[in-house]
């Protein structure tokens, strides 16, 4: 028996401790004023640095986010690799006006996070095309769910209403050994049952759905279109690009207009044996959606329901690591299982 009992703490014993090496082995995430303007030589291993452009000084004084004119007058460096494509605008919709249509411009507000990370290993061991597998994207985030989609199933490519979005370059999923899929995400926890209250509200306008659904493509780009000198000044790391992933979202069902992730490589230039991981993303938010506040607010119940407050993951609401959380968190979340799958 004594034997037995020594065996079975010796087991716990293991299990705790192995625990608490892969705990202390996660990526954590640092927080910085500016992720480009923070000396190579500081970067940690394992540690993510993160910024995410709230204190900058063309954000909203509310929400941190930046609107879309503001963000692309004054960072056009950044509004050229992270827009859907170099020449995107706000889009110009048609929106009914008793009856007669009348062209709108959907105004959009911009949240765009920078983050870099040292990944242990040369830039040219690693392989950015696993990246480009339904596999790999649900364990990224398992709660979304995929399917392929070819060139004909993208919505810009066909429907007169999202044409806006169209590559003006190239159709979408057109290009050589790209993925492209619609994803598919339940909204977790409280949201849809806050969702059901305001649509009841709601009675005659647009209702809010319990999903998001948007479709994107994933690449890796052919060296012979990679910018180096463009994305060295984006990256502001004076070394040869190795490498860029990009997944461009053209089309979801509410919320947001589009979405971009950049994730550029670069060998270390003190020291070869490691890479420089840069990874951005940028979301382009329908304004609109920002300034529905005053329907939410004056009904107790649905106070914490504020769209601002859901994205920006400060209402009760949040819940989950995935979109349910808020922007924030979902951002740091996926970034996190994104450097963990580099370093493996």
């Amino acid at each position: 028996m004594k034997a037995l009992c020594s065996l079975r703490w010796s087991v716990i014993a293991l299990a705790a401790f192995s625990l608490s090496v892969a705990q202390a082995e996660e990526f954590r995430v640092e927080e910085v004023s500016s992720v480009t303007a923070v000396p190579l030589a500081q970067l940690k291993p394992r540690t993510i640095l993160f910024s995410d452009g709230s204190g900058h000084k063309i954000g909203d004084g509310e929400s941190g986010l930046m609107r879309f004119e503001d963000w692309a007058r004054e960072l056009p460096q950044e509004k050229r690799f992270l827009s859907l494509f170099p020449s995107y605008v706000e889009p110009t919709i048609k929106v009914s006006v008793h009856g007669i249509e009348k062209p709108y411009t959907e105004k959009l507000h911009m949240y765009v996070v920078k983050t870099r990370f040292l990944v242990g290993k040369p830039a040219d061991a690693i392989d950015l095309n696993r990246f480009a597998s339904l596999d790999m994207l649900e364990k990224i985030d398992p709660s979304i769910k995929h399917r392929r989609i070819t060139a004909e199933q993208a919505r810009p490519n066909t429907d007169p209403k999202s044409a806006h979005n169209r590559n003006p370059d190239r159709r979408w999923c057109e290009a050589p050994q790209s993925l492209c899929i619609e994803s598919r995400y339940p909204l977790e926890g409280r949201l849809p049952v806050g969702i059901r209250l305001a649509n009841k509200l709601e009675e005659g306008g647009k209702k809010i759905s319990e999903f998001m659904e948007f479709q994107t493509e994933i690449r890796v780009l052919p060296q012979q279109e990679i910018d180096q000198a463009g994305l060295a000044k984006l990256t502001n790391i004076d070394a040869p690009v190795a490498g860029v992933l990009e997944q461009a979202l053209f089309d979801v069902n509410q919320v947001m207009q589009f979405g971009k992730l950049l994730a550029v490589l670069q060998p270390h230039p003190a020291d070869r044996a490691k890479t420089v991981a840069t990874v951005f993303m940028a979301l382009g938010i329908e304004t609109d959606v920002l300034q529905q506040k005053k329907e939410f607010a004056n009904v107790p119940v649905l106070r914490n329901l504020i769209p601002i407050q859901v994205l920006m993951g400060k209402s009760s609401f949040n819940t989950g690591n995935s979109i349910s959380a808020g922007l924030p968190d979902y951002v740091r979340n996926r970034i996190r299982a994104i450097a963990e799958m580099l370093e493996k």
